[in-house]
């Protein structure tokens, strides 16, 4: 049970690491706004990650997301992966990820299986065995979730993983149906994803491998068109997390503005009559108790349905985690007015993930 304290209302649906209420948040009411950067910046020292994304007039330029570090010699960027090492960037390029991978059978609990083609497809042997996603993880994020249910990487050094694109590109089997490149999240290493994702699809012609995406969207435009690319090339989609659409609790829950994220899925949207079907684009959104509520759900409905009201949508269930492991799971009853909510925007496409999870 949590405590608002600025309002004094108490729920177990206020976490404690934030102390603070969704209304509180939304009202920007004194002092809330230095209070929410003091708590991500504790978060991040426990792992010895930049406090806020460094600015170093003299220092090295990242340009492969919305965080734009200029990184000081010998340090790193706020995904702690990327790092000046004689002013020069490393880390997350295309010779060099710190990566992992593994099988996942199909049909897999991808956000987008119930979309997606290959989940059709999943219940057909083929010849060589039945079909499985390579599934990608990424070990670096742009974004400090405070309820990352992915969160146990940031114990491991980035060097710890490091893997090749050609080792990458290799591990596609005959069995291989697509590629999911998640995380943390892909966005601070993409160089290395885009360059296994061409080796990948030039070693295998004549056959069907879609490359997709699980990402929070920060990335630099120009790295989503080739995202998108490919994506719409292979049959694949972009799956881009929407935490929330009201900026103040997106930067309580992560940290880090959400202007690129929207952006970014506008123009992704754009690209849609390239390939209607199977979708290449598809939004989802995790039901924190407390914070994300129908009325949260409705405004990033509102704004998926003013590009196109068929873009699919999945709500999908909480379960506590990382520092707001407090919090309960999400209610059968939120997740209901949230997808009522999610409809009534003027989505077509929309529906509960995770349900295993409701209480």
């Amino acid at each position: 049970m949590g405590t608002c304290r600025y309002c004094g209302v108490t729920s177990d649906e206020i976490a404690e690491v934030l102390s603070l209420c969704a209304n509180c948040i939304r009202r920007h009411s004194p002092g809330v706004l230095s209070e929410l950067e003091e708590i991500h910046w504790q978060s991040r020292e426990r792992f010895g990650l930049p406090v806020s994304p460094p600015s170093s007039a003299d220092g090295v330029e990242c340009e492969l997301c919305r965080n734009a570090c200029r990184i000081p010699l010998g340090q790193r960027g706020y995904c702690g992966l990327r790092r000046n090492e004689d002013r020069h960037l490393a880390g997350g390029t295309a010779p060099e990820a710190a990566v992992s991978w593994y099988y996942d059978p199909l049909p897999t609990n991808c956000v987008a299986d119930w979309v997606c083609a290959e989940g059709g497809l999943a219940n057909r042997r083929t010849r060589h065995g039945d079909p499985v996603n390579l599934a990608v993880f990424y070990e670096a994020c742009t974004f400090n979730c405070l309820f990352c249910q992915n969160w146990h990487y940031r114990k491991r050094q980035p060097r710890d993983a490091t893997r090749t694109a050609e080792e990458l590109a290799n591990s596609v089997t005959p069995e291989t149906a697509c590629i999911c490149y998640f995380g943390g999240d892909p966005t601070c290493q993409l160089p290395h994803a885009l360059a296994a994702s061409m080796l990948a699809l030039g070693q295998n012609p004549g056959r069907h491998l879609r490359i997709c995406w699980e990402t929070n969207g920060s990335m630099e435009p120009r790295l989503l068109e080739r995202m998108m690319a490919l994506s719409l090339k292979s049959g694949g989609c972009v799956k881009f997390d929407l935490k929330a659409e009201d900026k103040s609790i997106h930067y309580a829950l992560c940290g880090v503005d959400n202007t690129r994220t929207m952006e970014n899925f506008a123009a992704a949207a754009r690209r849609i009559r390239e390939r209607p079907e199977p979708p290449p684009l598809i939004a989802s959104t995790l039901l924190v108790p407390g914070y994300v509520d129908a009325r949260e759900v409705g405004r990033v409905a509102s704004f998926i349905a003013g590009l196109d009201r068929n873009i699919p949508y999945a709500l999908l269930g909480f379960h506590g985690d990382f520092l707001m492991a407090d919090l309960p799971a999400t209610s059968l009853k939120q997740a209901e007015e949230c997808l009522a909510s999610a409809k009534a925007a003027g989505l077509r496409r929309v529906r509960l993930g995770n349900v295993h999870t409701l209480r």
